[in-house]
């Protein structure tokens, strides 16, 4: 194994003369997406998109959980703009890489991370995971989430999370199909997996097989996710509850809706 830290809190592992990677969010307990975490990943993905011997990702974390999800703060209206580009573009490096990417979930899961979660092929998670996009709780909604759950689970389902916030438990997640596998070792089940199931066969052929069973998908995230950054910033970001809600969470009190 090879192992590569970067400085954002990304941790990079080469396993099998390089024919999987676990990239790790190492940054415990919360594993926050912050502006470096994410530029971190994109530049992971588009490493990936040129190694011609790999064949999967196991997007994995340190600690208790996997991630409390993108930096609130980040996401003020000062700071906003450029923290929805890089996330996206960040997802879009994801979906052009054409590997394979499964997600090993411990804990919480939350926003960004569940969105990054929801990009991947397969999810293995623990027993104690919990899994949700709770941005409605701060006013504002989960652009990549409303595009990506549609992908894993029936619309209900996915209008249920997106407009409660509600979290679902690992059963929950299990029967709905928002998670593939529930395990007590998420990390060995995503590693023995792709071991079992890819070891034999072409990273190439693999890659093209990737590109045609995800190509209706990433066109639509492509079109769909420009008009919902368009509607975050432009739209939602001009009104009071927005602005208010995220700054109730960095101030630590509850937010004073206005309903407008």
């Amino acid at each position: 194994m090879r192992t590569i830290a970067t400085d954002a809190g990304v941790r990079l592992e080469q396993l099998d003369d390089g024919a999987f990677w676990r990239v790790v969010l190492a940054t415990p307990k919360a594993n926050i997406l912050d502006a470096a975490k994410i530029e971190a990943l994109a530049q992971l993905f588009a490493q990936a998109r040129t190694d011609r011997a790999l064949k999967a990702i196991v997007i994995d974390a340190d600690g208790p959980h996997f991630s409390f999800g993108a930096s609130v703060e980040e996401h003020l209206p000062e700071r906003c703009a450029a923290m929805l580009a890089s996330l996206h573009g960040m997802a879009g490096a994801m979906l052009a890489c054409d590997v394979v990417c499964v997600a090993a979930v411990r804990g919480q899961c939350l926003g960004g991370g569940l969105e990054l979660v929801s990009l991947c092929q397969r999810v293995f998670v623990s027993h104690d995971a919990k899994l949700g996009q709770p941005e409605i709780a701060l006013g504002v909604f989960a652009p990549i989430g409303s595009i990506a759950l549609f992908e894993r689970v029936r619309r209900p389902v996915a209008e249920d999370l997106l407009t409660t916030g509600r979290s679902l438990g690992a059963t929950d997640a299990l029967a709905c199909g928002l998670a593939d596998e529930l395990t007590a070792d998420p990390t060995e089940a995503a590693l023995t997996y792709v071991r079992a199931n890819l070891s034999a066969k072409s990273s190439a052929s693999l890659r093209f097989a990737v590109r045609a069973a995800r190509r209706a998908f990433v066109e639509r995230y492509t079109r769909e996710i420009e008009r919902l950054e368009r509607l975050y910033l432009d739209e939602l970001m001009s009104t009071h509850d927005a602005v208010e809600g995220l700054r109730a969470f960095v101030e630590r009190r509850a937010p004073a809706w206005s309903n407008s």
